[in-house]
């Protein structure tokens, strides 16, 4: 679930027994190592980001694996699979 104030973007995937969890998109050249997100006591994994206006695609990267975000504002057909989509207001 991605949650936007302003330029301020809250990332929230629940993956209570992973192990790693970060979040991967244009916006940081999807590179899963730059971007690690924080466990909390519910399972859930949260980072917030400042990111400028526009509209950019994102996957979790959890263990290994890509996940998308269902509750994300879409979804796109990337080049290796579903993309969720964040669109940060003007």
């Amino acid at each position: 679930m991605v949650a936007t104030e302003g330029n301020e973007v809250e990332f929230r995937f629940f993956r209570p027994s992973a192990r790693r969890v970060t979040v991967v998109g244009d916006f940081n050249g999807w590179r899963p190592d730059v971007m690690p997100m924080a466990r909390q006591d519910d399972g859930t994994w949260r980072v917030r980001l400042r990111l400028p206006e526009g509209t950019f695609r994102f996957r979790y990267f959890a263990d290994g694996e890509w996940f998308p975000d269902y509750a994300a504002f879409g979804l796109e057909c990337g080049p290796f699979g579903l993309d969720s989509v964040v669109r940060v207001p003007d």
